[in-house]
């Protein structure tokens, strides 16, 4: 096996390669809405129900669950695990206090969802507004997107996929090529905020790590040099 690769990525992300960043001012905290655009609001994280767990027991439990139940999702339990995994709890000097941790409090991360089976939403895909804690319908194509990943069926049969896709400036303005490490550490304490609150909803959960990265990020239009697709993970009912 070849590390050349690797290796250059280790050394060209260093620490003191970032130490060295010239800082610039931090972009923006979430991406506008197009003009026109419909807002569907989401019921507020403090209308959600409180879920008494035993901790030990949960983490004892987790697994990964790629077969789900035809059961629906309702709109206050996506809601639920949105606020669990990107929720806003503050917004102050351009940033912003989440429910997940985040190098530098950058928050990278745009939500965005494959909606297949939530009462009150029509299958397509949207994307989360965090600030906002709202949903917003964007106009890509569904199919294309779930072909992407190596597990298109679990996906297919999935509830909701969750997609995080990192507008990298948010972190690469304070920590040069760096953040690319710091993405992928911020992807896993999302994922598992997913898996722990999924769990307190009798949902399950498959993270999705293989996908074509040029189909995917083609679908979307989004410019890799800003914006790219890091993980994903298929959530349903069990």
């Amino acid at each position: 096996m070849n590390n050349q690769y690797g290796r250059k990525f280790l050394a060209e992300s260093s620490w003191e390669k970032g130490r060295k960043t010239e800082q610039m001012r931090r972009t923006g905290i979430e991406l506008p809405v197009s003009a026109g655009s419909r807002i569907i609001t989401l019921p507020e994280p403090e209308m959600l129900a409180d879920h008494h767990v035993n901790f030990l027991e949960m983490v004892e439990l987790r697994s990964t669950v790629r077969q789900y139940s035809k059961d629906a999702l309702s709109l206050k339990e996506l809601s639920y695990l949105l606020w669990c995994t990107q929720g806003v709890k503050a917004v102050k000097n351009n940033m912003t206090l989440r429910t997940v941790p985040s190098a530098g409090g950058s928050h990278s991360f745009e939500t965005y969802l494959l909606i297949n089976n939530v009462e009150g939403l029509e299958p397509g895909v949207y994307r989360f507004l965090a600030v906002e804690h709202a949903l917003t319908e964007i106009t890509v194509n569904k199919s294309v997107i779930e072909e992407c990943f190596s597990t298109v069926n679990t996906v297919k049969n999935s509830a909701v996929t969750f997609i995080w896709s990192s507008v990298i400036e948010r972190l690469s303005c304070h920590y040069g090529e760096r953040a690319y490490r710091y993405v992928f550490l911020d992807a896993g304490h999302v994922c598992q905020n997913l898996y722990a609150s999924a769990q307190t909803i009798s949902a399950g959960v498959c993270p999705l790590g293989a996908f074509d990265d040029r189909k995917i990020n083609a679908a979307f239009k989004f410019d890799v040099a800003q914006q790219f697709v890091v993980y994903g993970a298929a959530v349903g009912k069990l």
